[in-house]
């Protein structure tokens, strides 16, 4: 029963994230065209900075959260009320202390906007209020959001999902009536704060009424070996996710320093694209994740490996025919949806493909690697990694701009967390050669740059009309590398293995059917 359970769930949290996002980011997508159309770039400049400074603000946090629901799977499984209650006030504490820290270093940035802004935007509200009505935002979900993570610790991540989406849905459509009517920027932040502030009441009124004894007045605090062993992953992963969030979040930052908000916003169109593709697989894998810890807690070595090859190529296939799209289509969905001044050179979307498939493709290692809890292996090394994407950063921006910014990233990633992340996997995790991994990611790299030159020179010949061009481009995107792949890997194990699994769940859905 408890197999079929978590199988259930996983499949539930997988159609839930995918539907639902499929559905979010179609509507998002049209209500950013309302945006540019109703304001200027210069709107999607300040909301690009903005996101990212909070977003490094909220630094306090890193760790906490999913240190938080590692230590809950546990109780969960036995039902022990008493320590769930506990981990949760013990949270509840945290993330209110969060919130009140990220307030205070966020009106401490105040003075420092006009560093970072060097040419104030052309806009008529005034940039400090619209930075407050972020900063209230991000401070105050603190306060209620940590509950929505004991629901996802259950396996239970769809009610959170579903959720989120009804109410994003919800609230873009009122952003996207409002801005055609009004064209006012800070309505339209004001309905993004009612919308985050109602999705947070509903998911602590869930929690409350599904785990009534978090309300307890009896609960007991944690035992000092729990704390300790708690904070001791709080610092592991704080240190990883901080560098992570270093390396991510600084682009739009230094992109403003050098090349002004208007550039923010207008590459913002083409990282849209690719941070909407990302998310959108990133779902399969966050589906599946509890599936493969409990697999790898129980299993051989032989079978983890086998499992682990069956993940990564589905990862390639994945991330791999996403990136052809972003690197051959992209300029022409920009040029169809936001015109053709918002259409960036050619090696703009060349640097973005190349990033969004080198953090694509460690999806299977760092799904093996937390929920293998190797979560103190290379935690300093991202530090590295942020470090060098600042130094490349400044250095390649000055010269080459926008292009330097991103390259720079991939400079940085290539020499550490690329090459080390797979090391402590199956070093430490399958104690197999990484060279094995080593060598299979070469031979996909080789594959992925040949089928990105065939659809290059296939798209090449398509010079009809703009809608057109977008429309039999796609086709040869979506046909060319699917073809490639299946002709290199039919006879594959790996590829044989999602038959078989394909196979078993059509047999499952009729035989459902016919009850």
């Amino acid at each position: 029963m408890a197999t079929k359970s978590r199988t259930h769930n996983s499949i539930l949290n997988i159609v839930t994230g995918l539907g639902g996002y499929v559905i979010n980011t179609v509507l998002g997508f049209v209500c950013r065209i309302v945006f540019i159309k109703c304001l200027s770039a210069e709107y999607l400049g300040i909301s690009g900075l903005f996101a990212n400074i909070l977003t490094m603000l909220s630094l306090a946090e890193l760790g906490i959260g999913s240190a938080i629901i590692f230590a809950l799977y546990k109780p969960l499984a036995e039902n022990d009320e008493s320590k769930i209650a506990s981990l949760m006030r013990y949270y509840g504490k945290a993330y209110k202390i969060i919130g009140i820290v990220v307030a205070i270093f966020g009106l401490c940035m105040i003075p420092f906007l006009g560093i970072v802004i060097k040419d104030p935007p052309h806009i008529k509200e005034n940039l400090y209020v619209i930075y407050l009505f972020y900063l209230f935002n991000t401070s105050s979900s603190y306060f209620f959001s940590y509950k929505s993570s004991l629901i996802m610790a259950d396996q239970q991540n769809y009610i959170v999902t579903g959720l989120n989406y009804i109410v994003t849905i919800l609230q873009s459509i009122i952003q996207m009536i409002y801005l055609l009517l009004t064209k006012e920027y800070i309505g339209y932040l004001i309905i993004q704060i009612i919308g985050v502030f109602t999705y947070n009441l509903i998911i602590s009124y869930i929690a409350n009424k599904k785990y009534p004894y978090i309300k307890s007045k009896n609960i007991l605090p944690l035992d000092k070996k729990e704390q300790k062993s708690l904070t001791s992953n709080i610092k592991a992963l704080t240190i990883w996710k901080l560098s992570a969030l270093l390396v991510n979040n600084t682009d739009n930052i230094i992109i403003t320093y050098f090349s002004g908000l208007a550039t923010v916003g207008i590459s913002s169109n083409y990282t849209l694209l690719s941070n909407t593709l990302n998310s959108l697989l990133n779902q399969i894998f966050n589906g599946i994740s509890a599936s493969v810890g409990n697999y790898n807690a129980i299993e051989s070595n032989e079978k983890k490996i086998k499992l682990f090859n069956n993940i990564n190529l589905l990862n390639f296939w994945l991330f791999g025919w996403a990136t052809v799209g972003i690197i051959v289509l992209s300029g022409d969905i920009v040029k169809l949806c936001f015109g053709e001044s918002y259409v960036l050179p050619f090696n703009i979307p060349c640097i973005i493909g190349i990033n969004f498939y080198m953090v694509g493709m460690q999806n299977a290692v760092w799904t093996y690697k937390n929920t293998m809890g190797l979560f103190r292996q290379g935690r300093y090394l991202l530090i590295v990694t942020a470090i060098l994407n600042l130094i490349f950063s400044m250095l390649l921006g000055s010269k080459w701009g926008l292009f330097g910014i991103l390259l720079a990233t991939s400079i940085s990633r290539l020499f550490t967390n690329t090459w080390y992340d797979p090391y402590v996997v199956f070093k430490y995790g399958l104690n197999t050669n990484p060279i094995v991994y080593l060598s299979k990611y070469i031979y996909f790299l080789i594959l992925l740059i040949i089928t990105v030159f065939v659809s290059l020179f296939l798209c090449d010949f398509v010079n009809i009309n703009l809608i057109v061009n977008v429309i039999i481009k796609f086709a040869i995107c979506s046909i060319v590398p699917n073809l490639i792949f299946l002709l290199v890997f039919y006879k594959n194990d790996e590829f044989k293995y999602f038959l078989e699994l394909l196979s078993k769940l059509k047999k499952h859905i009729l035989i459902k059917g016919e009850r």
